[in-house]
């Protein structure tokens, strides 16, 4: 099977970086797009960064500028730097990997990985 394992969240104070990693592993042919999602406390998830298997990119308002996506494409990983952090990117952040196409089965899946949490004291 197909496993996402998010890494690099923390506390960092307000205007600080942070690095996130999306490690994908399993029998993994190809991955058709990877996206970084986040959900606050008592807010819906909303998507932050995609990148696709070409390398084109779209971002949220609210990471545009900020936020930078990109994809190891040899190694399955994909990474998000997060600059200039403020309170309201405090949230879960979600890794979540599109037409996955295996060696072990046919059809393309979705996979979501567990979350790694981001906190940002003001």
């Amino acid at each position: 099977q197909v496993q996402l394992v998010e890494s690099g969240g923390g506390l960092v104070e307000a205007g600080g970086s942070l690095r996130l990693t999306c490690l994908a592993s399993g029998s993994i042919r190809s991955i058709y797009a990877v996206g970084w999602s986040r959900q606050a406390p008592g807010k819906q998830r909303e998507l932050v960064a995609r990148i696709r298997e070409g390398g084109r990119t779209n971002y949220a308002d609210s990471a545009k500028d900020r936020f930078t996506i990109s994809r190891d494409n040899a190694n399955n990983t994909v990474y998000l730097q997060m600059n200039s952090l403020k309170p309201e990117d405090t949230a879960v952040y979600y890794c979540n990997a599109e037409g996955v196409r295996s060696w072990v089965f046919n059809e393309t899946r979705d996979y979501w990985g567990q979350g790694t949490q981001v906190t940002v004291s003001s």
